[in-house]
């Protein structure tokens, strides 16, 4: 029984503290391997690590920062296999598609580390007096990323590039319930000792992460409840975060589209990766006109989304990341259907062993349910039926979350009204369509900082100006 170990400047280390967690395979319900609990002497070991490995990381010039960091994408795709076999172990994502989100992260980091190439770290500008002004953009120093379990190496990357590349070193806390495949993604770091540094655990490595007075900027990725006091934490000691959090995104249905096509392509939205994503379809608004074919098409896609083993090359839909997960979807469908929603299929826990649950679709719901008010994280699609797309875009706006939100349309005019919604990315007929150069802001309780493109650099970065004024008679005496 494997026994993970924290990172710190460059080596493998035991935690200080003697609590001992099993990870538990969430197909299986086996235990695969222990992981330390956390401490706050863990916390100060690799800050401290950190903080020291800053200065030096921050003076290499940026295309060295970028080749570091581009040998370790080069690393991180050629065990993609691997990894992806570690996430499915952890949480139960199937592997194939695991290898496809971690190829897909791997270009992104790629990408993301290559921006700083073309970032003003330093702009000279001609000053009103005749003088010169300089804007640096300076490195930020010792960071956080804290990371959720249901994207363990994508989330990872997709916060490291702009930090490492900007001159920032950085402590990682990754979600205690998928610790596995990151402490693999550190083995495989060619980074200089003390520029990243990986501490495992639960909140007690956590809290005192992000409240530590060393750490100038912390991205968080999880719960409304964790990123309240986390946001009202490092504004107390004004240190800037980052913050992504719950989702309960919409989807319009317009009556010009094809139902059937739009179904399948609904189903992929709300089932993939058995509903555990911060933007999965949550809340379906399909017009009146088309809506009885679209939810017999709706149905029949979601008898395809086979459950099983993610190792298992049949599988499509793997297990939740555990019981409690479970717990949270099968009490979300059992109270739409206890105040009048209709299951179409699936709603019921498998008499099997694994934390699997089937994708579901519910109609006949309204907006008092909890699966229409809360983050659900599960393969669940609740369908209701509106009679315009004014209507529609009217509710998918109705919600305190603010993260993603999806339309399909043929008409040009409802494409344009699609921007009125509240979201952080708004997507048109193609769910996560777009490339690196997306930039958003999440709002409401989904979270705040903008991010994406250059957003990440300012974000890792702190401007400041040095004005020189033009030569003189007065100034040269």
């Amino acid at each position: 029984m494997k026994t993970l170990q924290n990172s710190i400047g460059g080596k493998w280390e035991n935690s200080q503290s003697a609590s001992v967690r099993d990870l538990v395979n969430p197909a299986t319900e086996e235990v695969i391997a222990r992981y330390p609990g956390g401490s706050a002497d863990d916390v100060d070991r690799a800050v401290d690590a950190a903080v020291a490995a800053q200065p030096g990381w921050a003076e290499l010039p940026v295309a060295q920062r970028v080749e570091y960091l581009t040998r370790w994408a080069t690393e991180i795709a050629a065990h993609a296999e691997e990894l992806a076999a570690l996430e499915c172990r952890e949480m139960g994502k199937p592997v194939a598609l695991g290898r496809t989100f971690i190829d897909g992260s791997v270009q992104g980091f790629r990408a993301a580390a290559e921006e700083a190439l073309s970032y003003p770290f330093a702009e000279t500008l001609p000053g009103a007096d005749g003088g010169a002004t300089t804007i640096l953009r300076h490195p930020l120093g010792a960071t956080a990323v804290i990371t959720p379990w249901n994207f363990p190496v994508p989330m990872v990357l997709g916060a490291l590039g702009p930090l490492l590349a900007s001159g920032n070193t950085v402590v990682v806390k990754p979600s205690e319930r998928s610790p596995l495949s990151t402490a693999r993604l550190f083995e495989l770091s060619p980074l200089p000792a003390g520029v990243v540094n990986l501490v495992l655990g639960d909140a007690r490595a956590g809290a005192p992460l992000v409240e530590h007075d060393q750490i100038r900027l912390v991205h968080f990725t999880g719960s409304v409840e964790a990123g309240r006091r986390i946001g009202a934490g490092t504004g107390g000691r004004l240190c800037r975060s980052i913050l992504e959090l719950g989702g309960k995104d919409p989807v319009v249905v317009d009556a010009d589209v094809d139902p059937v096509a739009t179904a399948a392509a609904v189903a992929f939205g709300a089932f993939v990766n058995t509903g555990q994503i911060c933007t999965s379809m949550e809340r379906i608004y399909v017009h009146r006109d088309i809506a009885e074919e679209f939810v017999d098409a709706l149905v029949d896609a979601a008898s395809t989304y086979a459950l099983g083993d993610g190792h298992d090359a049949g599988t499509v839909l793997g297990p939740l990341v555990d019981a409690r997960q479970r717990d949270i979807v099968h009490r979300h469908v059992t109270d739409a259907v206890g105040r009048g929603a209709r299951v179409r299929i699936g709603g019921e826990i498998p008499e099997r062993k694994g934390f699997f649950y089937p994708a579901t679709v519910l109609t006949d719901v309204d907006d008092s349910m909890l699966v229409m008010t809360e983050e659900t994280f599960g393969p669940i699609a609740p369908v209701v039926v509106v009679s315009s797309f004014e209507e529609a875009l009217e509710r998918a706006s109705s919600s305190r979350f603010a993260l993603g939100a999806t339309v399909y349309t043929h008409n040009a005019d409802h494409a344009a009204a699609a921007a009125t919604i509240p979201a952080g990315v708004t997507w048109i007929n193609q769910w996560q369509g777009g490339g690196p150069e997306r930039l958003y802001e999440p709002a409401g309780d989904s979270g705040m900082g903008a991010t994406g493109a250059r957003a990440a650099y300012d974000a890792a970065t702190r401007p400041a100006t040095i004005h020189t004024a033009p030569a003189t008679a007065s100034t040269l005496s």
